[in-house]
C-alpha cells in the first residue's frame, strides 16, 4: 500500500511538473495596439520596434501589417553585384516572407539614432537614420542606414505609405546632416 501511495505521488507530482512546463511554453497572446498610429512619432517607434528583436525570437507580423496602408510598399535599395544601383519593390506580406525568417534565426535589432521630419497637411516625410544589431548586447552595429518612410494621414490616423531605404557603404557613408 505504500509503495502504491509513493508511486501516486510522483505520477502526480511529474504530471504537475509536465502541466507547469507546457503552461510555460504557451505562447504571449499579443494584442494588436490600434493607438501606435495616432502621431508619427509612436507610427515611427511601433515600426522600429516589430521589426526588432533577439535571435529565436518571434515578430508580431500583425502589428506590423497594421502599420501600413493598404497600397504601400517597402523598397529596398542598393548596388547589386555588378555594382549598379537598383531597387526591389515589395509588399509588407512580401517583406514579411522574404525577411521574417531571417530576422527571428539571425537576431535582428534595429535603432533609430537620427530624425528629419517634414510635413505639409496630411502629408509626412521622415528621413530616418538607423543602426542594426544582432542583440541588444552587440556593442557595434553590423549596419546602419537611412529610412526614408512617408507617410499619409486620413484624419484619423497614420498609414505608411512607402519606406524606401539604403544601407551605408564607404562609397556612401551617411552624410552628418544625417547623424546625430
Amino acid at each position: 500500500m505504500k509503495k502504491l501511495f509513493i508511486t501516486l505521488c510522483l505520477c502526480s507530482i511529474a504530471f504537475t511538473f509536465n502541466a507547469q512546463e507546457a503552461e510555460q511554453e504557451k505562447p504571449i497572446e499579443r494584442v494588436l495596439d490600434t493607438t501606435v498610429v495616432l502621431s508619427i512619432d509612436q507610427t515611427i517607434k511601433a515600426l522600429y520596434d516589430v521589426i526588432s528583436g533577439e535571435k529565436g525570437e518571434k515578430r508580431f507580423w500583425k502589428q506590423f501589417k497594421f502599420l501600413f496602408h493598404p497600397n504601400a510598399k517597402l523598397i529596398a535599395g542598393g548596388r547589386d553585384v555588378f555594382g549598379e544601383y537598383k531597387v526591389h519593390y515589395m509588399e509588407p506580406k512580401e517583406y514579411i516572407k522574404s525577411s521574417g525568417k531571417w530576422l527571428e534565426e539571425h537576431g535582428f535589432i534595429e535603432k533609430e539614432i537620427h530624425r528629419k521630419t517634414e510635413i505639409f497637411g496630411n502629408l509626412a516625410h521622415v528621413f530616418s537614420t538607423y543602426e542594426s544589431f544582432h542583440s541588444e548586447s552587440d556593442e557595434a552595429p553590423f549596419m546602419r542606414g537611412i529610412n526614408s518612410i512617408q507617410l499619409f494621414n486620413d484624419g484619423k490616423r497614420w498609414w505608411i505609405i512607402n519606406i524606401y531605404w539604403t544601407q551605408e557603404t564607404q562609397l556612401n557613408p551617411i552624410p552628418k546632416a544625417y547623424l546625430p
